[in-house]
């Protein structure tokens, strides 16, 4: 949980970059890239990204426009990557407008679960990482280059004058 607005901006504001990478790589046709029928496409999973973040914040006092629905999918993959880049400005923007540190205290109906707001912008961090995860191994199945997130990717790794670990 945090309990100061300047630490979560600290996170969010990696966190937030670390994604948008992420996005800047997708090409529409990657939008496409599936593990089965079953499961999300890496499109359905990008765009998600972005809309849960209005999502999760809804049962809050947050005021701020983005998405908010996740279906259907966008086929741009430029349009998702911008789409991000809009809902996190407006959303770091809203937060800093509305709330104090006091306000990572109150309580909020999360679910059906009672929840500190503070706790609930670590949970949406970590939804976003554990989207973000997802995405990373489709892009891999797409051809495409992931961007080092907490680590160098393994093309990245000549950067720091080193060898990629061995496969």
């Amino acid at each position: 949980m945090y309990q100061r607005l300047n630490d979560f901006f600290k996170s969010w504001a990696f966190e937030a970059n670390c994604t948008q990478g992420l996005l800047n790589n997708l090409t529409d046709e990657s939008l496409k890239q599936e593990i089965t029928s079953e499961n999300w496409t890496l499109g359905r999973i990008a765009w998600h990204t972005v809309t849960a973040i209005r999502i999760i914040t809804s049962n809050t006092s947050l005021p701020f426009d983005a998405p908010s629905k996740d279906y259907p999918v966008p086929t741009s993959a430029q349009f998702i990557a911008d789409s991000y880049s809009q809902t996190n400005t407006a959303f770091v923007k809203a937060v800093k407008t509305n709330w104090t540190d006091q306000t990572l205290h109150e309580d909020i109906n999360f679910f059906g679960q009672e929840m500190r707001i503070g706790t609930l912008l670590m949970f949406l961090i970590q939804h976003q990482n554990h989207h973000r995860g997802q995405m990373t191994v489709l892009m891999r199945q797409a051809g495409l280059t992931v961007p080092g997130i907490y680590g160098p990717a393994k093309e990245e790794w000549a950067n720091f004058g080193m060898e990629a670990p061995k496969m």
